[in-house]
């Protein structure tokens, strides 16, 4: 477990209740993608955290997979009645033995994931991807990487930062296309995050 995982481990009910409330531009793109997919789309989530998304897009009718790299988050998820797999998407086999989703859904997840290993992650997502299927990220803007404390997580965690030009060409280059990656001030600190949409299968796909 790395020490971001530990940090976020250490105050995983802290962090869910911190983060209950669902900004507006998360619920949007949450609708957007309901609308997209259509009545019971299944949607691969990484990082599902306290689980706020993912009761969203159930209501809208999706079926979700929940996933966590942080075991303290898949237990309280599990203790609330959801299923919840502790999964690295990093390494661990993202497949469903239904078949393809139709989207995944990875909201301020991605952000943690080294900037080598962001390639690996966005290909391994597309191959469990139907053709056509959606992509949707959101990641913060910035220059290099770094360590950050702050909110209600009281230890240091890991933060990826990413360029509008550099995250497009990862992005395509995993076997996304139509990618299209907008900018918005979120949160108390006033950062800058890009939020991503793509569709599965590359031009020579």
């Amino acid at each position: 477990m790395n020490d971001t995982v530990r940090s976020y481990d250490r105050d995983a009910a802290a962090y869910v209740a911190s983060t209950a409330v669902m900004p507006d531009s998360v619920r949007t793109r949450i609708e957007d993608l309901a609308a997209r997919l259509g009545p019971a789309g299944r949607v691969l989530e990484v990082g599902s955290g306290g689980g706020r998304d993912a009761r969203a897009m159930e209501r809208l009718g999706l079926v979700v997979r929940r996933t966590d790299i942080t075991p303290g988050f898949v237990e309280l998820l599990r203790e609330r009645g959801h299923a919840c797999d502790l999964v690295d998407p990093v390494v661990d086999d993202l497949s469903s033995p239904d078949g393809p989703y139709d989207a995944v859904w990875a909201n301020a997840s991605l952000l943690h994931v080294a900037r080598q290993d962001l390639p690996t992650v966005l290909s391994r997502l597309a191959a469990v991807v139907r053709d056509g299927g959606l992509l949707r990220m959101s990641l913060k803007e910035g220059d290099g990487d770094g360590w950050s404390t702050h909110g209600s997580i009281r230890s240091p965690r890991h933060f990826t930062y990413w360029g509008v030009d550099d995250l497009r060409t990862v992005v395509e280059g995993a076997g996304w296309r139509d990618v299209s990656i907008s900018t918005g001030v979120a949160g108390q600190r006033g950062e800058t995050w890009l939020e991503v949409s793509a569709v599965c299968g590359s031009v020579t796909r």
